[in-house]
């Protein structure tokens, strides 16, 4: 006789899972992060005018979590913006022993993103002309730009985006000025050096920490670097350890730096060429940013009140500071007022 199984239990697959508590923190953190990567990489997008209608962004992919993010953000932004800019992955296989060229084509195809790999053997170039136990990067970096820049060209791309965040930006500052005596940085968009393309860096608000998390969230099939991620004593390992931390004991210093390379005062600099010193005269006006030589300056390691009046907020909270798009973003108007509003809030109909 058959058995009525409508009154029976209902199976294990069947019985309603309930979130623990620390599983629903997880979720509401893992939302905020992908927010708030959107939102940087918006913003940014927006101050510096990165992206125009009928834009083709070529978006340099190593895999690495950087450009992983990048592309990731990018095109999810690509649905929402209500301008139409198309979006290609480029990776370059520099032949490296044991690098898993199947990785990224797979990923790819599977995302459904136009994608180019290009294969070029520099790392028999850069082995045979670097002296083992050298440093590799510069001749690396010179030969993967050259490429590059010529495939660019040959897709047609507008735009060449790479990943760089917060923290690359930082310590280029620190390279450049421990090492380099100059004060340079990396800025989020510029000229390439043969004059043929403008580079971005939507990734330029983003600090690494949320990078790496936004990749253990994705899952992004990470390959590591075996040429240059390898050597070890390399100056710009130290800066990342210096600012790494910084952001530990004093959770502001990062940003208030950072901060400080949108603010330039050059009157109070050294540069002639960017102040004209030799001509200076009295005017009898009063200038709030004249000399004040007599006064002492006081600092610690806190916010400073104008960038918490710009929004930053005291709390030592994992998260990005809570900051305004003014906090540390360059004090003259965008490019594009509008441009920052398209990409942060604004969908087409019906996604």
């Amino acid at each position: 006789m058959s058995q009525d199984t409508s009154t029976l239990p209902t199976s294990e697959t069947d019985t309603p899972v309930f979130a623990s508590k620390a599983e629903r923190k997880q979720r509401v953190n893992d939302n905020k992060l992908s927010k708030r990567i959107m939102r940087e990489v918006g913003r940014a997008i927006g101050d510096f005018n990165m992206i125009e209608e009928g834009d083709k962004i070529m978006v340099c992919l190593s895999g690495g979590k950087d450009s992983y993010g990048l592309l990731d953000v990018l095109m999810t932004l690509q649905k929402r913006a209500p301008i139409k800019f198309d979006i290609v992955a480029v990776n370059l296989d520099q032949k490296q022993p044991g690098f898993p060229d199947h990785i990224l084509p797979e990923y790819l195809e599977k995302l459904g993103v136009p994608y180019h790999i290009e294969t070029q053997d520099t790392y028999s170039v850069v082995t045979r002309v670097i002296a083992e136990g050298k440093t590799m990067c510069s001749l690396c970096s010179r030969l993967r730009r050259g490429i590059l820049y010529r495939v660019a060209k040959e897709l047609g791309a507008t735009k060449i985006a790479l990943g760089h965040h917060r923290d690359d930006i930082l310590a280029t500052f620190f390279l450049n000025l421990f090492y380099g005596g100059r004060m340079k940085g990396m800025p989020p968009k510029l000229m390439s050096d043969n004059g043929e393309h403008i580079v971005i860096r939507p990734l330029a608000y983003v600090p690494e920490k949320d990078l790496i998390a936004y990749a253990k969230l994705k899952e992004f099939p990470i390959i590591p670097c075996n040429l240059c991620g390898s050597q070890e004593n390399l100056k710009r390992q130290e800066i990342n350890r210096m600012i790494a931390d910084w952001d530990k004991k004093f959770p502001h210093r990062s940003w208030n730096v950072f901060g400080a390379l949108t603010r330039v005062v050059p009157s109070h600099l050294m540069d002639p060429k960017l102040h004209n010193f030799a001509d200076l005269k009295v005017t009898g006006q009063a200038d709030p940013e004249g000399d004040k030589g007599f006064d002492q300056d006081y600092f610690d390691d806190h916010l400073p009140e104008s960038l918490l009046a710009a929004g930053f907020e005291e709390d030592h909270d994992e998260a990005t500071p809570g900051v305004r798009q003014d906090a540390f973003t360059p004090a003259q108007p965008a490019a594009s007022g509008e441009q920052q509003i398209v990409f942060m809030s604004k969908r087409r109909s019906g996604q």
